[in-house]
Order: C-alpha cells, then structure tokens, then sequence
C-alpha cells in the first residue's frame, strides 16, 4: 500500500535547457511535422523568437533529473508494476530555444481501486522559464498494479 504520508511530497525543482538539436529530434520521433518544431525560420515567421517546444515536451524535465525514478523508489513501486496511467497539460507560454524550464512538482493525491489492487498517485507540478513566467501546467497519474 502505497502511504498517504506522502500527499504533499515535493519532488526537487527539474531543470530543462531547452535546446535545438533536442527539440529537433523530439518532434523527428514524435512525427511532428509542422515546420515550426524543425525550422526556426518557419517558427520566427509563425511569431516565435525560435523553434517553440512541442507540446509532450516539457515531461521529459522530470525523466532527464531522475526526480521522476527517485519518486517510484521513494513510493517503493516496483518498475513492473508501473503504468502511465494519465498525462495532462495546460500550457501558458511557449518554452523556445535559448529558454530554460524549471519543473516543481508535488504529489496532490494517492488513492486506490477495486479493493487496493490499482493504486494511484497523481502529481501536479508548474513549469516557469528563466524569467519566472508561468509556461505551463502538468498532471500526472500514476498506477501501480498489486
């Protein structure tokens, strides 16, 4: 049973340069083919300062700093249990080449269904640029199978 002690849990701030080649490549792997994710001219011209960060972009802050593996070892979720159970996102500002994103999260609930056999955490978080402008806002569901 995963303990409710940890509604609340901050996970430490992420950190995410947010760079050309990688957003290049992201949108390459995720089949984006909108010019503006791959071609600054294309961006600069759609009014963007350079290439924006494609949408599922920002979840990789949390996987690149290891507060998202931290996270199942503190919870002690075994990765074979592990599901993503949901994903959401809220965006505010675009996050653009040369920005860098910072990602605070905490956990916000944990509950169970079907008698304890799917557990779930959701965690919410805030992504700020540099400047401390709010970029976007994150939620996650977690499942853990028992």
């Amino acid at each position: 049973m995963i303990d409710k002690k940890w509604i609340g849990h901050e996970l430490p701030a992420s950190v995410l340069p947010i760079e050309r080649s990688r957003l290049q490549y992201f949108a390459k792997a995720i089949g984006e083919t909108d010019p503006i994710y791959t071609d600054a001219a294309a961006a600069r011209d759609a009014g963007y300062p350079d290439l924006p960060a494609p949408p599922t972009f920002l979840f990789a802050a949390e996987l690149d700093s290891g507060a998202s593996e931290g996270l199942m070892a503190d919870l002690q979720i075994p990765i074979a249990k592990l599901l993503h159970g949901e994903q959401s996102f809220s965006y505010h500002k675009p996050a653009c080449v040369g920005d860098t994103v910072t990602v605070r999260s905490a956990i916000s609930d944990i509950y169970e269904k079907k008698n304890g056999a799917l557990e779930f955490v959701v965690k919410t978080a805030r992504a700020t640029n540099q400047r401390d402008e709010l970029v976007a806002e994150l939620r996650t569901v977690i499942v853990c199978r028992n």
